[in-house]
């Protein structure tokens, strides 16, 4: 994939979570609590950068795509997977990665 734009990488994100679970754009903004008449309109206007939400409508994108709101934001494809992948560990996952991070990195992950 192309290196994306700041300008663009919300809308990029966006589109690719939203297709990821199949729900269409018009179903999403209601979700989210828009308007069902304008929903689509405005979640394609996220989607091709024309706008970007407001942090608390970008959290409420997040929730409803079940994705970290770091992902929306990551500029980085390799981060952006990494930070979907994080977002899914179970507790002991989370301990192994946890210690995996200190004994080769001296990152404590609490």
């Amino acid at each position: 994939m192309p290196k994306e734009t700041k300008s663009n990488i919300f809308g990029h994100r966006l589109k690719i979570a939203r297709l990821a679970i199949g729900i269409p754009q018009d179903k999403l903004g209601v979700k989210i609590g828009l308007d069902e008449h304008t929903a689509s309109a405005r979640i394609s206007r996220y989607e091709n950068g024309i706008h970007e939400p407001a942090i608390p409508t970008a959290q409420y994108l997040a929730q409803v795509l079940k994705i970290p709101l770091a992902y929306l934001y990551c500029e980085d494809d390799r981060m952006a997977q990494l930070l979907l992948c994080v977002a899914d560990l179970n507790d002991a996952q989370w301990a192994e990665l946890s210690t995996f991070m200190t004994l080769h990195f001296g990152l404590a992950m609490d």
